[in-house]
């Protein structure tokens, strides 16, 4: 059965009209509302921290987007981009990034432990090519089951440390679920796969299985932006500071850090602090950027406005 139709924009409380700046905006306010660091409840954070994640990750992709809104609530339907019904059975369109099934050998997979609801991993998870078909084979010749593809939602904190996950998945017509514990290295980066060797599709004619491979998809944060191995952060600062310098507090994933703002600080203008990215092979990491955005008051009171005006006249 499909799984239960997920309304991304109800969970971020924007209309169906937002623009893509709305999107963001309302991301950032939830995450950080949300973000599992900063909650008491941790637990129930973190579910609706993920569940804010898998939101962004739809509306905030123009392609992801376009197609969500194409099917909408009817996107179980036969035809639609996701999960459809073919013949009696089950059948997925893995060009259109679907969840993405296998025709014949009991070859569909349904996942647990990635980090993404039914929904997401049915319309835009698993991808894979067609299956080996089964039907008689009279020179029976091995034919190697196909590669599965899915994704599996990565934690900053995951990539820092390094991690170990236990995921599920089950194939139709097998007896039950498999687990399988997946280690996360450290300094994973997003698109890289981790490969479960022989655990994808059956093979046919007694030929050998396919291998099953997690696409890791970095869990978007409020604050950071990541690029490789190196973490880009805004920071607001007042114009006097940018003026006549100072120092601000500046938060990276593994605590604040002082900065020191030079007098004639530029609004754009980027700071590197070496060392403070994301874990590198050979043990080196990469760089934490700060970005300045000068921040100028919007509403003024008649004392400040008297100080502008003093400051205009020189």
């Amino acid at each position: 059965m499909p799984a239960k139709f997920r309304d991304y924009y109800e969970v971020l409380g924007v209309a169906k009209s937002a623009t893509s700046d709305e999107i963001k905006s309302a991301f950032r306010k939830l995450a950080r509302k949300h973000h599992p660091d900063l909650a008491k409840d941790k637990k129930t954070a973190e579910e609706k921290f993920k569940e804010i994640n898998e939101a962004y990750e739809v509306l905030g992709n123009p392609e992801n987007r376009k197609k969500y809104d194409a099917y909408g609530a009817n996107w179980s339907q036969p035809g639609a981009g996701g999960y459809a019904s073919q013949g009696g059975g089950r059948n997925f369109n893995s060009t259109a990034g679907g969840f993405g099934g296998m025709d014949g050998m009991g070859g569909d997979f349904h996942f647990g432990g990635t980090g993404y609801s039914d929904f997401f991993e049915q319309f835009f998870g698993t991808r894979r090519g067609r299956a080996y078909g089964g039907g008689t084979d009279f020179e029976e010749v091995p034919q190697r089951g196909n590669d599965v593809e899915a994704d599996i939602l990565v934690t900053l904190d995951e990539v820092l440390h390094g991690a170990t996950r236990q995921i599920s998945f089950r194939k139709e017509g097998a007896q039950g679920p498999q687990t399988y514990t997946v280690k996360i290295p450290q300094g994973v980066h997003e698109g890289q796969r981790i490969r479960l060797a022989g655990q994808g599709g059956l093979g046919g004619a007694r030929g050998e299985a396919g291998d099953l491979y997690l696409r890791v998809r970095l869990q978007k944060h409020p604050d950071f932006r990541i690029e490789e191995s190196n973490i880009t952060c805004d920071i607001e600062i007042p114009a006097w500071q940018a003026v006549l310098g100072g120092e601000q507090m500046l938060p990276t994933p593994e605590g604040r850090i002082k900065l020191k703002i030079p007098a004639g600080t530029e609004n754009g203008k980027k700071f590197r602090i070496p060392g403070r990215g994301l874990p590198e092979k050979g043990g080196k990491r990469g760089d934490f950027y700060a970005v300045v955005e000068i921040k100028i008051p919007t509403n003024p009171s008649e004392k400040e406005k008297a100080l502008w005006k003093q400051l205009s006249e020189f």
